[in-house]
């Protein structure tokens, strides 16, 4: 008996009732056999993250946490260096409502007055510095999604109308119809043909944080679609999502290079393009070596892009940089060099303009 006493003031629970001490006698070594496997991580990474209620009341978040609009909200953080994650609606807008501070052994997260469009994830992490250099410390986390419920806003606002969402064949797309509610009833339908698309569970899933998901994205899934939700009232409808889909291989950027002209006159004006075909959604960063890079010659260089249908509901992204060079002179002569990278490499080409 004297054992297990002891054994219940570790935790520390002024309200435990006699039953209790006797289970902690056959569990002791349960948590550190779970600490090996990393599904661990998440709720040992839970536990930094608190919200503060009435009176100076502390409570541990779990996965979902449900408030109506309107409310505000404390978030503690423990560590002496926390970083914040929150709904990018609230950085857009540079929101008064949001407040961050950072003391001496937490950090703290404020958001009053409180609306459906902030619906969303919260989450925070320890920062380990070493110097100027700082990165996530992935056992040290915690994250909660947050509803704030709103009976005339059903579906989280959104600054558009309109959204497109790409249909890649081998990634889930996301129709993004996000509800202030999980107790909401939600579904999604075609514009045209006007009809309820099946939530199989399987291919098409709905996910209350994020949306309609698609598994396995094809062709046939293309077109105008909504989503509709109903919760005690008349039914609310969502934006609307035009689906396009994608075929654009994965890899490194497919670059092509070519100059107005590869042989110039003294004075003439050249331009040498760079041209990117790849995905709608993947951004392409270009970089440029020139002659006349080292003595600092002034040059025009300017980045654009568009998205072409290439038929058959097929889109792509033509990329383009294009380095413009006015009054030609001999030091301008010789090798343009185009990098192009993306996120799976990058792509170096190249061609010459000579002096004529």
């Amino acid at each position: 008996v004297i054992g297990q006493s002891a054994k219940s003031k570790r935790p520390k629970e002024p309200g435990e009732n006699r039953i209790k001490p006797i289970s902690k006698k056959v569990k002791p070594k349960m948590p550190k056999m779970k600490e090996r496997e990393p599904a661990d991580t998440s709720s040992k990474s839970q536990s930094i993250l608190t919200q503060v209620m009435d009176k100076g009341r502390f409570q541990k978040l779990a996965a979902t946490l449900s408030l109506s609009a309107g409310q505000s909200i404390e978030l503690r953080c423990k560590g002496s260096n926390v970083s914040w994650s929150y709904p990018s609606y609230l950085d857009t807008f540079k929101d008064s409502r949001l407040s961050i501070k950072q003391l001496d052994r937490y950090g703290q997260l404020v958001l009053t007055n409180s609306t459906a469009a902030d619906t969303g994830e919260y989450s925070c992490w320890l920062q380990l510095c070493n110097g100027n250099k700082c990165r996530k410390d992935e056992t040290k986390m915690g994250s909660t999604y947050i509803f704030f419920s709103d009976k005339g806003e059903l579906f989280v606002p959104t600054p558009s109308y309109f959204e497109i969402v790409y249909l890649n064949p081998d990634k889930p797309a996301v129709i993004p119809c996000r509800v202030t509610t999980p107790s909401a009833k939600v579904t999604l339908h075609r514009e045209f043909p006007a009809e309820e698309i099946e939530t199989d569970g399987t291919n098409i899933i709905y996910d209350v944080k994020k949306g309609f998901v698609y598994q396995h994205p094809t062709s046939d899934h293309k077109g105008i679609v909504y989503c509709k939700a109903e919760l005690q009232g008349a039914p609310q409808i969502s934006i609307k999502y035009h689906l396009l889909y994608v075929e654009v291989p994965k890899g490194p950027p497919s670059a092509t290079i070519a100059a107005s002209s590869n042989r110039a006159e003294v004075s003439e004006s050249i331009n040498v393009v760079c041209t990117v075909l790849g995905e709608p959604d993947v951004d392409v960063n270009f970089s440029w070596q020139y002659p006349g890079q080292e003595s600092e010659r002034p040059v025009i260089i300017q980045n654009v892009w568009r998205l072409i249908n290439r038929g058959t509901g097929h889109t792509t992204r033509i990329s383009k940089s294009i380095i413009v060079i006015e009054d030609f002179e001999a030091r301008d002569a010789g090798n343009y060099i185009c990098i192009a990278q993306n996120l799976q490499g990058e792509t170096t080409v190249a061609t010459k303009v000579e002096l004529n």
